[in-house]
């Protein structure tokens, strides 16, 4: 397992072990030890699932106030993601920068999003899945959202004309959320 840091302090991009042959691969997508060697240690207590049918689906920027806060680890089963993490902690230097990656199932990168930081992605392929493991349980009442081209992000998608959720379509920009970090 390779732990890749990026340009923002405490996201990282994870590359399994990856076992191929004739038969096809074996991986192992989460071990509690191999990440706490590298240390990282979340107690992860739910795994959530997404299809996304169509090219072009953005979903996000999401996050959940404190307490409810979670960290996730995301990876792609079928398909392939523009992901994108943003920084939202008010007194980070970071704050207000973001990071994008692609993660596809061909690759078998998975990206780690902490706590303090929206997440959203945007479908490559057609039928893409994901899947990721979060360290806090869904919360709809601490569940926010930043508005996905938010001007004072810059975000470069790779789409012009995403598919979006209705509440994904009236979050607010960055500089109006509501943020407890």
């Amino acid at each position: 397992m390779n732990m890749i840091e990026t340009k923002i302090c405490g996201v990282y991009i994870i590359e399994p072990a990856v076992f191929e042959d004739n038969r096809g691969f074996f991986m192992e997508s989460y071990s509690s030890r191999k990440f706490q060697e590298f240390g990282i240690d979340f107690p992860f207590v739910q795994d959530n699932h997404s299809l996304s049918v169509e090219t072009g689906v953005i979903r996000g920027l999401h996050y959940q106030l404190n307490p409810k806060a979670q960290t996730k680890l995301v990876r792609v089963v079928a398909g392939a993601i523009y992901d994108v993490v943003v920084d939202i902690r008010k007194s980070s230097p970071t704050f207000g920068k973001w990071v994008g990656v692609i993660l596809s199932a061909e690759n078998k990168r998975q990206l780690l999003v902490p706590r303090g930081f929206a997440h959203g992605f945007c479908t490559l392929v057609l039928n893409t899945e994901v899947v990721y493991k979060v360290d806090e349980y869904y919360s709809p009442e601490h569940d926010r959202g930043i508005l996905w081209n938010d001007p004072d992000l810059g975000i470069d998608w790779p789409t012009s004309a995403p598919i979006l959720s209705e509440k994904d379509q009236r979050n607010p920009r960055l500089r109006d959320a509501e943020i407890n970090f």
